[in-house]
């Protein structure tokens, strides 16, 4: 059973004084933080879940030159939207993005919601999301609890197992009411750069005088350890079929992994093309209405890691008579020229398949 937020009333004010002070003085100058408008902080707060700061920093502004608001957002198609996240991941951030914008947009005549539960309604937005738009954007006393303040509070408290339930009070009873946007963004910034997992910096902690777990030496085993569920390995062979100039993609199921992207076609029930690249890749071309002519190649495999999937893919390549009329079983595709594919979300993984295949046939004269 999680123990009670073990710290006298009296002294929180002087503990949210020392960490919005640190804040105020050392705080990362992110470009997020310029602005409290709604819509910059919804972006930012979508692009951060499960994403570095570094890479975010690359996206956020290329992003809002694209969308700068929510109208231009909502009005976008969503293989814009996937094109302009692509290479962040967790494409479904994207897709629930521009959902959330619609809704807005439709459903609330363009007036962002203002308050953490309605907020919470919005496609893609959780407590967390929720709380840091509302508190940042909006100052509603509500925190925000990412896996960073979730160690920041358990290691202040010296909770072990701090559970949803806990943390909820624990967050609410600190959460600073004059201002609590920033309040909630130094916490991150607490465990972000010093408060961190593995190597906490003590001696820099504008709060370590009120840290428990300090007092009693359990830094390092606070929050305690919960097992992962385990990742799975898994491998798939993928075709790339061209006519010498253009090569054939698919756009991946909306429900399914990648969701929308586009990508190379993938033998189904098959996990390799080495043993039998030519019978597997014939094979396959004709049951999809192409006709393969010349050779069949093997290119290099390539990994990938998802949060909970492990993939290797093992690419084959097959030229193809020229057709724009590959058989339906293919589902939607297109014919792309490799050099521009400026108008195709394209994962991270498909395109190094693509730089293989580009190389292959650069060295072969073709």
């Amino acid at each position: 059973m999680n123990k009670p937020l073990a710290m006298e009333p009296a002294v929180i004010p002087d503990l949210r004084h020392a960490l919005l002070t640190h804040y105020d003085r050392f705080g990362r100058d992110l470009p997020w933080r310029e602005s409290t408008d709604p819509y910059r902080v919804l972006i930012s707060e979508f692009m951060l879940q499960q994403t570095r700061v570094a890479t975010v920093e690359r996206y956020y502004d290329a992003w809002l030159e694209r969308f700068p608001d929510l109208q231009s957002l909502a009005s976008a198609e969503e293989d814009d939207v996937l094109k302009a996240w692509e290479g962040m991941g967790y494409y479904r951030r994207a897709k629930n993005l521009r959902k959330a914008a619609v809704m807005i947009v439709h459903e609330h005549g363009g007036v962002f919601p203002a308050t953490h539960d309605d907020l919470s309604k919005l496609p893609g937005v959780g407590a967390y999301t929720a709380g840091a738009i509302a508190s940042i954007a909006f100052g509603e006393v509500v925190p925000a609890v990412d896996g960073n303040v979730k160690r920041v509070l358990a290691r202040v408290c010296d909770e072990v197992d701090p559970r949803p339930p806990w943390l909820k009070r624990a967050a609410e009873r600190l959460v600073d009411p004059e201002r609590p946007g920033d309040w909630n963004q130094a916490l991150m910034e607490l465990g972000a750069t010093i408060c961190t997992p593995r190597r906490p910096k003590c001696s820099e902690c504008p709060v370590q005088s009120w840290c428990q777990a300090k007092e009693m030496g359990t830094q390092l085993e606070r929050p305690g350890r919960r097992t992962r569920a385990a990742v799975r390995t898994e491998s798939v062979a993928v075709g790339v079929f061209h006519d010498g100039h253009r090569v054939l993609l698919v756009r991946r199921p909306d429900d399914g992994l990648l969701g929308g992207m586009w990508a190379f076609p993938e033998l189904p029930s098959l996990e390799t093309v080495e043993a039998s690249t030519h019978t597997d890749l014939f094979s396959f071309a004709r049951e999809s209405g192409l006709s393969p002519v010349g050779e069949a190649m093997v290119l290099p495999e390539v990994r990938h890691k998802f949060t909970h999937i492990d993939m290797t893919y093992r690419p084959g390549s097959c030229r193809v008579a020229p057709t724009n009329s590959p058989a339906a079983t293919l589902g939607e595709h297109a014919w792309i020229n490799p050099a521009d594919t400026t108008d195709y979300a394209i994962p991270v993984a498909q395109r190094k398949i693509l730089d293989s295949w580009m190389a292959e046939q650069a060295g072969a004269g073709q």
